[in-house]
């Protein structure tokens, strides 16, 4: 494990893994650590592969004032500490701030966003569920909390729930609960311009699966419309997971965009 530190003085944990050119990937809301997925040890064959303990989780520290863009400055802070050209691949949540760390940092050689973007114009979370998934964790309910979180707000089917829930890294996402709320309130404050992105040279890759929800499909072409090195590429029979659900289908097309020359 190594720290960088962040814009604010926040320290942030990450790991090392495998061997060849720099790939760091980050998670998402109510997510573990990116080595818990089925599709990691793939890619750590093909690329040295950090991961990143988010502020607030596991090793890293945290700051008094949260924000999205205090996450983009850590995931920034990381790619610069690697002192190299670095690949990103960010899943969910932490697309957004992996977009917000595309304006920070000169050293990112492609982007990859699965369901990763804002959605421009739209409310981020079904009516009530906050409240709802603030009293699951005032009375110490973190499995029913986080379960609601990936049906609601995530939009998933049971199946992919529990095939999360029978992974060996469910007691991690347990312990992650108390950061959704806060991420959730960020979101609903996040205000996606599309021309802040107008310059970014970076090749992003926006993976969307076929099965997704109408709103993430939206979501997903919108902001490729809005990124000027940007395309989509749907993954066929899967939703939100398919670092889980079909691991050497994600690991291929993450593979065929981040070989191609830049």
């Amino acid at each position: 494990m190594k720290k960088a530190t962040s814009y604010d003085g926040t320290s942030i944990a990450y790991f090392r893994h495998g061997s060849g050119s720099p790939l760091l990937l980050v998670a998402g809301t109510g997510a573990a650590n990116p080595i818990a997925w089925p599709a990691f040890p793939a890619l750590e064959t093909h690329f040295t592969v950090y991961t990143i303990d988010r502020r607030g989780r596991g090793d890293s520290g945290d700051g008094p004032a949260y924000a999205i863009e205090r996450e983009g400055e850590d995931i920034a802070a990381v790619i610069d500490a690697l002192g190299e050209p670095v690949d990103l691949l960010a899943h969910s949540f932490g697309g957004v701030c992996a977009l917000e760390a595309a304006l920070l940092t000169r050293n990112l050689r492609k982007l990859v966003l699965y369901e990763g973007v804002p959605i421009p114009g739209a409310p981020m979370f079904p009516q009530g569920v906050a409240g709802r998934l603030q009293t699951l964790l005032d009375v110490g309910d973190t499995e029913g909390a986080l379960t609601l979180h990936y049906r609601e707000n995530a939009g998933m089917q049971p199946t992919e729930i529990e095939q999360l829930r029978s992974s060996p890294a469910w007691p991690e996402r347990l312990a992650t609960v108390q950061t959704i709320p806060r991420e959730m309130q960020a979101l609903e404050e996040h205000q996606f311009d599309p021309e802040r992105f107008d310059e970014l040279e970076t090749p992003v890759l926006l993976l969307l699966g076929g099965d997704s929800p109408q709103f993430v499909i939206d979501a997903t072409e919108t902001v490729a419309a809005a990124l000027p090195n940007s395309r989509i590429n749907v993954l066929p029979g899967q939703q939100h997971i398919a670092m889980y659900t079909a691991p050497s289908m994600f690991v291929d097309a993450v593979l065929e965009f981040l070989n191609e020359p830049v």
